[in-house]
């Protein structure tokens, strides 16, 4: 996995758990959702990229 790859998932995902907390905190349902949906895409991102290094070695 590139270091350019692992910061994007793991920018998304910081990114999701803040729209979540954000959400939590003033009763937006909406922003809590996409927090999660954030959240759940960085940790496919990241699975995805070690799935590709597993095959490559």
């Amino acid at each position: 996995m590139s270091a350019a790859d692992k910061i994007k998932a793991a920018a998304e995902t910081v990114t999701g758990k803040a729209k979540e907390a954000v959400g939590n905190a003033t009763d937006n349902d909406k922003l809590v959702a996409e927090g999660k949906a954030d959240q759940v895409k960085g940790k496919g991102r990241d699975t995805a990229e070690d799935v590709k290094d597993a095959f490559k070695n």
